[in-house]
């Protein structure tokens, strides 16, 4: 059976400086993947090229069978790419749930040909209300967006992208700067979710990452140097002096 994502030879520069190099990777379908690396390693180019946000100079990226590799964001968005960002891309202004039901009416284009409010549409806020209902925010929906704490808005970020339905889920640092408490919310929000969506994560939490990750890909220097399951990542003596250091 083919992979959902299968990215082969994909390569970015930015000048002199090659960000991703001629990185290869299969995502199965359903697995949570886990992009790993030290800072500067080309994670988040490799991502914003999946999301569409920027165009390889090389290489091809093939979901569900299909080449998406000229396709601009929007099309990989319908298709079933939803992307999650490091920097909150919430509209502060807007209380919780409208967020949440603006994405639900983005992913129903049905709903703009009425020219109505998303918060003016029952079902919205209903399918909305449920989504946030399963990071205990539900009881917060009507509160105005900004008056949240950053976890918070974390959380609310991975509701809207699950507002999408998207097949793929790619997740950029979605434990960035939580507590313990709302990162051990957001693991185990992750958990539940294992199997029922395909997640690409990048994250720096090693923990976070060996506690959900299926399989883990280590990008140094814009290149994959290994890919394995969690333990034979940790046993692997290139990726420990790469970066996991000797511990």
């Amino acid at each position: 059976m083919a992979a959902l994502l299968e990215i082969t030879s994909l390569r970015k520069s930015f000048g002199g400086v090659t960000a991703t190099d001629d990185v290869n990777l299969k995502v199965e379908k359903g697995e949570l993947h886990a992009i790993i690396g030290p800072n500067g390693a080309g994670k988040t180019t490799l991502i914003s090229q999946l999301s569409g946000a920027l165009r390889p100079d090389s290489g091809s990226i093939v979901f569900q069978g299909e080449n998406i590799t000229n396709r601009p964001a929007y099309s990989r968005a319908r298709l079933g790419i939803t992307r999650s960002f490091q920097i909150t891309s919430l509209i502060m202004s807007m209380t919780v749930l409208d967020n949440v039901a603006l994405a639900i009416q983005a992913r129903d284009k049905h709903s703009f040909r009425f020219l109505k409010p998303a918060r003016d549409i029952e079902y919205l806020r209903e399918e909305g209300r449920e989504l946030l209902a399963q990071f205990g925010l539900d009881g917060r929906a009507d509160e105005p967006t900004v008056a949240l704490s950053h976890g918070e808005h974390r959380q609310i970020e991975i509701a809207v992208a699950l507002a999408s339905k998207a097949e793929l889920m790619l997740l950029d640092e979605p434990m960035a700067g939580l507590g313990p408490t709302e990162s051990t919310t957001m693991i185990e929000f992750l958990k539940d979710l294992k199997g029922k969506r395909t997640i690409l994560l990048i994250e720096h939490d090693m923990d976070a990452v060996f506690a959900l990750a299926d399989r883990i890909s280590v990008l140094v220097y814009g290149h994959i140097i290994a890919t394995g399951t969690p333990d034979e990542i940790r046993s692997n003596d290139d990726v420990r002096h790469a970066y996991l250091g000797e511990e």
